[in-house]
């Protein structure tokens, strides 16, 4: 149980949505507003929180212009998949370890 390490960056509960919306959404990129509707986030938090998740290099935000208005897109890096997997695995190894 010593080796296990749970990433207490994404732990935090709107990393955590974040990333968990993005790597189960079937489309490769996912609108600012889409995002903060389906996880039911204000503009500010999830604001705040993306500018995290792109700091450590998890997510690539990009904004485009399509029919004169900014648009904001949000999609998950191979980085921001990787350790999102090593989390979830380490969380399911601490599960099996209190179960046994």
């Amino acid at each position: 149980m010593d080796d296990l390490y749970i990433n207490k960056f994404i732990h935090e509960k709107a990393r955590l949505l974040i990333l968990t919306h993005l790597s189960s959404t079937e489309r490769r990129e996912v609108t600012f507003n889409d995002l903060k509707a389906a996880l039911d986030m204000t503009a500010g938090n999830l604001s705040v929180q993306l500018r995290n998740l792109e700091e450590a290099e998890y997510v690539r935000v990009i904004k485009v212009i399509e029919d004169r208005k900014t648009l904001t897109k949000v999609s998950l890096t191979a980085k921001g998949y990787e350790e999102f997997m090593k989390y979830l695995n380490n969380l399911e190894k601490l599960i099996r370890s209190i179960r046994e």
